[in-house]
């Protein structure tokens, strides 16, 4: 299944840019724009060349992000026609596939958000908890238990020597291959993530986004790879599953390979299938949306016929990527549009930052101010109640004379 990067990395990228948007959107009431977040930094030059060169960076680099993902579902579509009917595997049968999976996003870009991608959505999370569920128990549940365990130690116990690994005694080009490609993809689906994400956030303080937005998607993701892959590396290992043969041959196939060795393997191998289809149209649909909202001056909802032309330009990327190389073309398009939207993110996340502390200081000047006004009333009224007592003073000291006469 075409899955972006899920770790703490990729997700802090989303949520950097996710945060900036929100900032500016709903608590400055600025366009949702990726050049408003400079704002703060660059003043009102982003309401010239810089900003349109910055929003134009946002565009491309969430067009080429889509594309690719685009492109790996419908190779991963494509190797699972191939395991559950006899349609065969090549270009022409993905370009087929691809056009089906267009005409189904671009119907769904018709309807609002919150009735298209939104049941979209919803079907393609209860179906995946589903697999999820399904896999875990019926796989071999005390090893992808164990897996997880080990992961995660691991994880925490090396993710600073993982973040910066490289090989460069070694000649191997593995990590350039998946590891910068992975990271790639997942900061050139950056400005589309984090600015779906800002569109569904209004309301939430800094800390809920930042857990919401970093600490659910995280746990779900691994769950979901300590399930899946666990269940891979189990069967490779003591079931001769040959999974590494079959990746050889075609990488897109280990899924539905692992999925022969579970009970039902032909109805979840469907059922994989329709989920990968559905991630497809949702990630699709939901990109239409933002690019809309990128080249509409950042509105909520942009017009339908923006997002179908957009919808277009990504299946036609797409589809020229497919042609021109495959997988190998889609992994060198992904790092060339991600890196310098990578530059960019480093100073969003810095006039964010100024951002916040401009705002805090104005809250405490107001804050100041406001107790220099109470700290005066109080002082005023004190004086008033002092001038009182003095005038009232001779007068009760002659009433109090007269009584006692």
């Amino acid at each position: 299944m075409p899955n972006r990067p899920s770790g703490f990395h990729q997700w802090a990228n989303f949520a950097i840019v996710g945060l900036a948007i929100a900032y500016v959107r709903f608590r400055m009431q600025r366009p949702g724009l990726i050049s408003e977040t400079f704002r703060s930094s660059i003043g009102h030059h982003v309401d010239g060349g810089i900003g349109h060169g910055i929003n134009i960076l946002a565009v491309v680099s969430t067009v080429f992000g889509v594309a690719t993902t685009l492109g790996l579902g419908v190779i991963q579509i494509n190797s699972g026609l191939v395991y559950v009917g006899d349609i065969g595997f090549g270009a022409d049968q993905q370009l087929f596939i691809l056009g089906l999976t267009a005409v189904v996003f671009l119907l769904c870009a018709l309807v609002p958000l919150e009735s298209g991608v939104r049941y979209v959505s919803d079907a393609n999370m209860a179906l995946a908890a589903f697999l999820l569920i399904y896999v875990f128990f019926f796989g071999p549940t005390d090893f992808i238990t164990a897996a997880m365990t080990n992961a995660i130690g691991d994880y925490f116990a090396n993710v600073m020597g993982m973040s910066l690994v490289m090989t460069p005694y070694t000649g191997d080009d593995w990590v350039e291959r998946w590891t910068i490609f992975y990271w790639a993809w997942g900061l050139s689906w950056a400005p589309f993530v984090g600015s779906f994400i800002a569109r569904i956030s209004r309301g939430r303080t800094i800390r809920e986004f930042v857990l919401g937005v970093i600490g659910t998607p995280v746990l779900l993701s691994t769950l979901w790879f300590s399930t899946f892959g666990g269940s891979a590396l189990y069967f490779e290992l003591f079931e001769g599953a040959a999974l590494g043969e079959a990746v050889s041959k075609e990488m897109s196939s280990a899924l539905f390979a692992t999925l022969d060795f579970l009970p039902g393997a032909n109805i979840i191998s469907i059922l994989m299938l329709v989920l990968i289809v559905l991630f497809v149209i949702t990630s699709a649909n939901s990109a239409t949306f933002v690019l809309g909202m990128f080249t509409s001056k950042g509105v909520l909802t942009p017009k339908n016929w923006l997002r179908i032309v957009w919808g277009l330009v990504q299946v036609m990327v797409a589809g020229v990527l497919l042609m021109s190389g495959g997988l190998a073309a889609l992994q060198t398009i992904s790092i060339l549009a991600a890196f310098p939207f990578m530059v960019l993110m480093i100073f969003m996340a810095i006039s964010l930052l100024k951002s916040l502390r401009d705002e805090q200081r104005q809250i405490e000047l107001h804050e100041a101010l406001t107790r220099g006004r109470i700290m005066r009333l109080l002082e005023e009224n004190d004086k008033r109640q002092a001038d009182q007592i003095d005038e009232e003073g001779p007068a009760r000291s002659k009433l109090e004379d007269h009584e006692s006469g």
